[in-house]
């Protein structure tokens, strides 16, 4: 019994789908551990130190390896999301007037 070819080239395109449609979800997952780890740094930036570095680690796993340098007039935060084998790296500059103005900063941890 033979198949006709058209009904191979549906199998296929309907395989080769899916497993787009799993790379799109795997890709969005480790974006929002990258994001998380954005959140997580703009919430602990440090007083005196001038850099940071952490892993977001929960469940036995690395979700987000994150770095936040203080520049001359505010932040760049570094985050690498991961998912299985998937990685999403963020990178964001924020000015010090910017972060004190959405409440990540009071005054007085104002760089000089």
């Amino acid at each position: 019994m033979k198949i006709p070819l058209f009904l191979i080239c549906i199998f296929w395109l309907t395989g080769f789908c899916l497993s787009q449609e799993k790379i799109e979800s795997d890709i969005d997952y480790a974006y929002q551990n990258a994001k998380k780890g954005i959140y997580w740094a703009l919430s602990n930036i440090p007083e005196k130190k001038s850099k940071i570095e952490g892993d977001l680690v929960a469940d036995d796993r690395l979700y987000a390896h994150v770095r936040l340098d203080k520049e001359i007039n505010g932040v760049k935060v570094k985050s690498k999301g991961f998912y299985f084998t998937n990685t999403v790296e963020i990178t964001i500059y924020r000015s010090f007037d910017s972060l004190k103005e959405y409440g990540y900063l009071k005054e007085e941890e104002k760089e000089e």
